[in-house]
């Protein structure tokens, strides 16, 4: 295989998580590992173990497991949910597909609501199955708050009326992986009982950590019930964290990032976080309307602030143009998943990241589309800088 040629610069990583890792957290995870019994890493893990509620914006108990955001979904439904037990899930797009597969691997009983993957899930037709639902059969609603496969938000806080609207007694469980620290999320005032989240995207880190934010309901749901779990426990993780130990070897650089990773949110402010998704979100979505593409995202409302996915006109294989943009500028976008496959990319706007970083992106973005041949219409990148600042 031929020696890949140097490319000078930074590589671009567009793709809408791992994201680009600030040095400051490089920094703060190059430290020599430390005892995990001893008094620097218990003071480190109480620091992150209550920061973390502040960027859930909960009271409640977060576990941190070291995992990818699938351990996370995988401790939610083991510590709530026995086989048999019937579960509403909606069919949102690649990932809200895997946490489904999982239940059914898990023997969970699930019910899938479908979408054409084009607009988060609709409250109207989880209120309208909820209210069939006399007898209570189903457990748990689980909904993946930004679909990271198509751009698409769902809207937990009327969600969550819905089913107080009903008093149903379902648990709520919401995938935040690609959304928390990145678009305005709310797990106390929101009402979910298990809100999982991974550190790759909004959080700044690398792939490692996992998390759950648990309610006080789904605590007591998992202390009388649940599947036969030992790594996943909540039970163990809370009483050993109360002292800042860990049931098991933890991840202890990746806490110090984490530990670093707190800081620089609450630095900037979390609002000014979400304000400044919101903007880089609006700018690309601008530009690309501009160049005469299609946003796959068709509701304003499920618009998502941490990542575009973008539909290429038919007989345009959206693989070969991000493969020409890598070979040309050094820079990854995101590929389309299953159902659409080489039919979109995808424009990873989240976590750090800033104007100047928007506007290469789009540039890389608009010089692909010419090499590409596909047919568009240029001045999106100006677009996108009259938006930004006009904003």
């Amino acid at each position: 295989m031929p020696k890949k040629p140097f490319q000078p610069g930074r590589h671009f990583l567009q793709i809408p998580g791992p994201t680009n890792v600030p040095d400051r957290i490089l920094r703060a995870m190059d430290k020599p590992t430390i005892d995990h019994r001893g008094p620097e890493f218990l003071e480190l893990a109480r620091k992150c173990l209550d920061g973390i509620k502040t960027i859930f914006k909960t009271t409640s108990d977060v576990v941190i497991f070291p995992a990818s955001g699938t351990g996370a979904w995988e401790a939610a439904l083991v510590n709530t949910l026995q086989t048999g037990d019937h579960v509403l899930m909606v069919e949102t797009g690649h990932f809200a597909s895997l946490w489904h597969k999982m239940a059914n691997k898990l023997g969970i009983v699930t019910e899938f609501l479908d979408t054409d993957w084009r607009t988060g899930a609709d409250p109207l037709k989880l209120e309208e199955r909820l209210a069939a639902d006399t007898s209570h059969q189903i457990k748990a609603v689980c909904v993946v708050h930004n679909e990271t496969s198509t751009g698409c938000t769902s809207p937990i806080a009327k969600i969550r009326a819905v089913m107080d609207k009903l008093n149903h007694p379902a648990l709520l469980m919401v995938d935040t992986i690609s959304s928390l620290a990145s678009i305005d999320y709310r797990h106390d005032e929101w009402g979910v009982d298990i809100t999982v989240a991974g550190s790759q995207k909004g959080l700044l880190l690398p792939p490692g950590l996992s998390f759950n934010a648990i309610s006080q309901k789904a605590l007591d749901v998992a202390k009388k019930g649940g599947m036969p779990r030992s790594y996943w426990d909540w039970e163990e993780q809370i009483e050993a964290n109360k002292n800042g130990a860990f049931p098991y070897t933890p991840a202890t650089n990746l806490l110090y990032g984490l530990d670093a990773a707190i800081e620089m949110l609450h630095e900037e402010g979390l609002d000014a976080v979400f304000a400044r998704h919101d903007r880089h979100a609006k700018a690309t979505r601008n530009a690309v309307q501009a160049w005469g593409l299609e946003v796959l995202c068709q509701n304003p409302e499920n618009y998502s602030s941490s990542l575009t996915a973008v539909l290429l006109p038919d007989g345009h294989d959206a693989d070969a143009f991000r493969k020409i943009v890598l070979t040309n500028f050094n820079m990854s976008l995101g590929n389309g998943l299953s159902k659409l496959a080489g039919k979109v990319f995808r424009i990873g706007h989240l976590g750090d990241f800033n104007d100047l970083m928007l506007l290469g992106t789009l540039s890389g973005v608009e010089m692909g589309l010419s090499l590409a041949g596909i047919p568009f219409q240029r001045g999106g990148v100006e677009t996108a800088m009259q938006t930004l600042s006009k904003s």
